[in-house]
Parts: structure tokens; C-alpha cells; sequence
């Protein structure tokens, strides 16, 4: 009797099992910030070139991006893994970016041992910074996306659960100058930045009001002055705007960038806005390629399988709005664990942590093989 092609691929998952545990704590034991992950990448394209991958390293001129490729004889689709490993300050791989690394450059790794049989091609995307100031939207500005017919990321969590939404969000800084004046002397001969940050502050809280349930602002003032005798010249504000969709996040960027002018108008500053970090689209999940995930997992022995309602962001989303995408998450505890927290890092190395870092694994190589075969409408 001819062996089922995912009994293959479960064998060859189980045949490096081993090594993927390896690699994700590896990258656990040495935590490395945004755009600093050098030892991940080195450990991550070490082994997709161990496997015949063809590596471009510092892709796009962003030294801890790469792009690895493994490309059969055949005609084909295209299928695009996303690793990411950045870990957050201080608590380290605490959204488990050791694991979401290492299961996407397994996956590839595992697919691209029956890819000949099949047709087609992987691409395994390291995309570094997701945390900050993500790649994803790099690579999906520069087209590098557009390679693909469908692409694919599984995240650490407390709780298996289908993919769902993420929100929209769009960081904008706003630069307030005015001019320094002794402040109990001649406070009339200034014009004060601070107060049109304050006015601002105002504005925006206004206008919470008149927003739909679904839109977030919240924002810092980073710089507001030097000394309480001085007028100040210059005040900056921070801010994070997010929504469950691009469009509507569009109208209230508008409605923020009138408020902040109003408040430059009050004081007679002078205001420059600018994007301060890259923004993130909201994910649009594709069901069909979603529920053929959730397929492979309940084969795979993980039946229960929540529903995921929106979350904060990623730049996964900017990828949603080109290639059929998914992110689903795969629980690691057997309990409630807060995301980022040293909890749910250390999870990602318990036993539990690298059973399911294995089952994450071959659910991604099983439903790539499901889209390469055409099992998956992606229409």
C-alpha cells in the first residue's frame, strides 16, 4: 500500500525534531532586540542552507533580513513561510519568536523534501524587528511579496486558536516649535510648544467620542521642555493610532491631523508631523487556507481549536492584503499565560512547549503541501 504523503512528511518532521528543538532554544537562551538579531539569522540560514535552501542574506539592505529559497524542476505555486525572532527588552522571547522562527524554516525545510514530486516553490522569509518597526512592511512596499500564492506564520500562545484579525495601526509623531522666553520676565515675548502638545492631548481625547468602539489612540509626550523658567520651544508627542480596518484608521488620521493643526493655530507653533515607524495593516485572514490549517492540526491530535477575536497588531497584516494569509496560534501551557511575559518564554522550552513546536511545525509543512497540490481554493 502506497504511504500517504503526509505520513512522509510527518516522518521527516519527527526525523529532525530534534534539531528544531535545538535551534528555538538556542534563540531562546540568546534573546536578541529588533533589527540586532545576528545569532538567530546565523542559526536559522545555517540550517536552511544545511538543506540545499539557496540564502540571501541582509535582503532589502536590512542586515538581519533574509530571503531563502528552494525551487523544484516542476511548475508550480508558490507557498512563503515567515520567520520572525526578535525578542522584546528585558523579558526576552516572551511572544516566542524562538518558536515562530524556528516552525517557519522547519516547515520549509520538511516541505521541500517532497516539492519535487509536487511542483512548485518555498520561500522562507526572515523578517526581523516585528516587535517595532516590522520588515514585513519593507518587503511588502518593495513587492517581494507578490512571488507568492499563499503565505503563512503559527505563533506561541496559551491556547490553540484559528487565525484571525489584527488591527490597522498607523505611529505618527507630532513636532511642535515655538520660542524660548524667560518664563516670569517676559513670558509674553514666547510662544509656548508645550501648551499645543497639551491642546492636542485635548483634542484627541475629544475626540474619542466620536470614534467607533473599535479605534484606539494613545500616545507619550517625549520631549516638553528643559526647565520650569523657560518657555518651551519645542514639544513632541508620540502617538499609536489603531483601528479593526485600514479605511476606517484612514479617517481618523484625517480627523487627528485637523486637531493637531488647531492646536499649532492656538499657540502660534509651528507643527511638522511625520511617521515615526512603519505601520501595519489589519490581517484579512483567508478562511479556505485557515480551516485546511486547522484540518492538518486535528490530524495532527489538537482538536480543540478557538476562535481568535482581534488582537494588537503585526505587520503580518500588510502581507493579508497581498497573498492569502494566515496566523493562527498554537497553544504551549496548560494553563492561562500572558503574552508577553518571562512565562510564556520559558514555556517555549518545557517539554509541552517543543511537543507542540513540532505539531506547529507540521501543520504549516501539511497545509503547504495542501496549497501546492491544489487541495486549498485560494480565490
Amino acid at each position: 500500500m502506497k504511504k500517504d504523503m503526509k505520513d512522509r512528511l510527518f516522518e521527516l518532521g519527527h526525523e529532525i525534531k530534534e534539531k528544531l528543538w535545538e535551534i528555538s532554544d538556542y534563540i531562546y537562551e540568546n534573546p536578541e532586540l529588533g533589527n540586532e538579531e545576528f545569532k538567530a539569522v546565523e542559526k536559522l540560514t545555517n540550517f536552511l542552507e544545511e538543506h540545499d535552501f539557496k540564502v540571501e542574506r541582509a535582503f532589502l539592505d536590512i542586515p538581519t533580513a533574509f530571503r531563502a529559497t528552494y525551487e523544484s524542476s516542476k511548475p508550480g505555486l508558490t507557498i512563503g513561510y515567515l520567520c520572525e525572532y526578535d525578542a522584546l527588552p528585558e523579558i526576552g522571547h516572551g511572544c516566542g519568536h524562538n518558536m515562530i522562527g524556528t516552525m517557519s524554516a522547519g516547515a520549509g525545510v520538511i516541505l521541500s523534501k517532497v516539492i519535487e514530486e509536487v511542483g512548485g516553490k518555498i520561500v522562507v522569509y526572515g523578517t526581523p524587528a516585528e516587535e517595532t518597526n516590522g520588515a514585513k512592511v519593507a518587503f511588502a512596499e518593495a513587492g517581494v511579496f507578490d512571488e507568492l500564492d499563499a503565505a503563512m506564520i503559527a505563533h506561541p500562545d496559551s491556547q490553540t486558536k484559528r487565525s484571525g484579525k489584527s488591527m490597522a495601526l498607523y505611529p505618527l509623531q507630532f513636532t511642535y516649535k515655538g520660542k524660548t522666553a524667560h518664563a516670569a520676565s517676559c513670558p509674553h515675548e514666547g510662544i509656548n510648544a508645550l501648551n499645543s502638545v497639551i491642546q492636542l492631548f485635548n483634542g484627541i481625547d475629544a475626540l474619542r467620542q466620536h470614534v467607533t468602539p473599535d479605534v484606539k489612540m494613545h500616545g507619550i509626550i517625549t520631549s516638553g521642555g528643559v526647565a520650569a523658567n523657560i518657555v518651551p520651544d519645542e514639544a513632541i508627542a508620540q502617538f499609536y493610532f489603531r483601528a479593526e480596518t485600514k479605511e476606517t484608521l484612514e479617517d481618523v488620521l484625517a480627523k487627528v491631523k485637523n486637531i493637531a493643526e488647531g492646536a499649532a493655530l492656538m499657540t502660534g507653533a509651528t507643527l511638522t508631523m511625520e511617521r515615526y515607524e512603519l505601520p501595519y495593516d489589519n490581517l484579512v485572514t483567508h478562511e479556505n487556507l485557515s480551516e485546511a490549517f486547522c484540518d492538518n492540526l486535528r490530524a495532527l491530535g489538537i482538536t480543540e481549536i478557538g476562535e481568535r477575536e482581534s488582537f494588537g497588531s503585526s505587520d503580518i497584516g500588510n502581507v493579508s492584503h497581498i497573498t492569502p494569509t494566515i496566523h493562527p496560534m498554537i497553544g504551549i501551557t496548560e494553563c492561562f499565560v500572558r503574552a508577553h511575559s518571562k512565562e510564556l518564554a520559558d514555556a517555549t522550552t518545557t517539554n509541552l512547549g517543543h511537543e507542540r513546536l513540532v505539531i506547529g511545525t507540521l501543520a504549516l509543512a501539511y497545509t503547504g503541501y495542501d496549497v501546492l497540490t491544489r487541495k486549498v481554493d485560494l480565490g
